[in-house]
């Protein structure tokens, strides 16, 4: 049965309902979110610099990548092209509907999507689980490695060697074609009762070449979060790369706690934890909530950018 009406004016009448639902959701979600830290920081001074400014463009920056990076990876599936700013504009809706647990609205929103623009639904589930494997496997293994180099886990030489290369299993476990597509159709088959078409996968070649772009919109988190340290404390440049790391990891874990909307106060705890081996722990937990409190803003962003690219297509479609 057809997530969308036959009838194109319904489904235009749907579409649009849902872009006026999502904004006034995520409308109330921040609100909420703003009002929670803003009780939790009342001791803390927060000032409003440069730095700042630069760590709330760069997470609003790192959604806006991923969505272009999702819809060049949809694109290269599906054969049907996809403009990087319609990428950026379904990603950005995906991203707010992250405040649902499990992520089911973020999917949803994905797959209702493609059967509008003609591209198959179990293809883009399919990307949907690349994307978030990428930025898993991302935000886990090269940050885990800083952080063992810098010495924050007390391993010894052979249980650091044998915890590297134990971390490289789930990347080639993914850049595999043949061994993803078997470990997916297991699944499938016990799930869907079908297996999923060969043309679906990334060759072993586009794996890796997708899980080395989706390096980048981790460093540029990682690199907002340095921003609020620069500014709210006094960290050397020595952790800056351990703290991005810890900030990385973080993101990792709370996507991890499905049950939780947008991993609230797990991420939290994870920064609290790999941060204070480098600032004081008082230090640790006031940039956990400064970056909560940044990063809701710059979700307020995603939510402009969406709303202005959905307009703008609106606009289009019309003339």
């Amino acid at each position: 049965m057809p997530l969308l009406p036959a009838n194109p004016r319904a489904r235009k009448a749907l579409r649009y309902s849902f872009t006026a639902a999502v904004v006034g959701v995520v409308g109330w979600l921040f609100t909420r979110t703003l009002l929670d830290n803003r009780s939790d920081l009342a001791d803390v001074s927060l000032r409003v610099d440069g730095w700042i400014v630069g760590a709330v463009v760069l997470f609003a920056l790192a959604v806006t990548i991923s969505g272009q990076l999702w819809g060049r990876m949809t694109s290269e599936l599906s054969g049907e092209h996809v403009p990087a700013i319609e990428g950026v504009r379904v990603h950005c809706a995906s991203w707010l509907l992250k405040y649902i647990p499990g992520q089911v609205g973020a999917v949803a929103n994905k797959i209702a999507w493609a059967q509008g623009y003609g591209v198959p639904k179990l293809l883009v589930t399919l990307t949907f689980i690349y994307e978030n494997l990428f930025l898993l496997i991302g935000s886990l293994v090269p940050p885990s490695l800083v952080l063992l180099a810098a010495g924050a886990f007390d391993l010894g030489g052979n249980q650091t060697l044998l915890l590297a290369l134990a971390s490289l299993i789930p990347l080639v476990a993914l850049t595999n074609r043949h061994l993803f597509r078997w470990i997916t159709n297991l699944l499938a088959r016990r799930v869907l009762k079908r297996e999923v078409p060969p043309e679906y996968f990334l060759r072993s070649g586009q794996a890796l070449r997708y899980q080395l772009l989706y390096l980048i919109p981790r460093v540029v988190n990682g690199a907002g979060f340095v921003f609020i340290a620069v500014s709210m404390t006094a960290a050397p440049a020595a952790t800056w790369l351990p703290l991005a790391s810890a900030y990385i990891i973080a993101g990792a874990v709370g996507i991890l706690a499905v049950l939780v909307p947008s991993g609230i106060g797990v991420r939290e705890y994870v920064i609290v934890l790999l941060v204070a081996p480098h600032l004081s722990v008082e230090e640790a937990i006031v940039l956990s909530l400064a970056a909560r409190l940044y990063a809701t803003i710059a979700d307020g962003i995603v939510a402009l950018i969406y709303a202005a690219l959905t307009a703008a297509k609106k606009r289009k479609a019309t003339t």
